[in-house]
């Protein structure tokens, strides 16, 4: 029984050991990638930043211009429907049948 008992802890132990083992292993790469100022974590970070920024004024142009491009499109869809009109009367004329 006494064996059992130690044979557990020592299992116990010993996997509390590796997983602490493990654990700092891992905090000591994750920590590497993005735990400092000149880490690539916070080189991304400060050019995502700077991407943001750049852009940031874009969107209410972007808005303008889809409003834009809206009109443009029915203006579109008129000149459309009188050029189906303008081949249905030429296509109509003696000269095409």
């Amino acid at each position: 029984m006494i064996l059992l008992t130690t044979l557990a802890a020592t299992l116990v132990v010993v996997f509390f050991l590796v997983l602490a083992y493990g654990l700092i292993k891992i905090s000591s790469m994750l920590r590497s990638i993005g735990g400092t100022p000149t880490s690539f974590l916070a080189k991304l970070r400060l050019g995502l930043r700077a991407i943001e920024t750049e852009t940031g004024h874009l969107t209410p142009q972007v808005l303008r211009l889809n409003d834009g491009l809206s009109q443009v499109s029915e203006g579109l869809k008129s000149v459309d429907k009188h050029l189906v009109g303008v081949i249905e009367g030429v296509v109509q004329q003696e000269r095409y049948q």
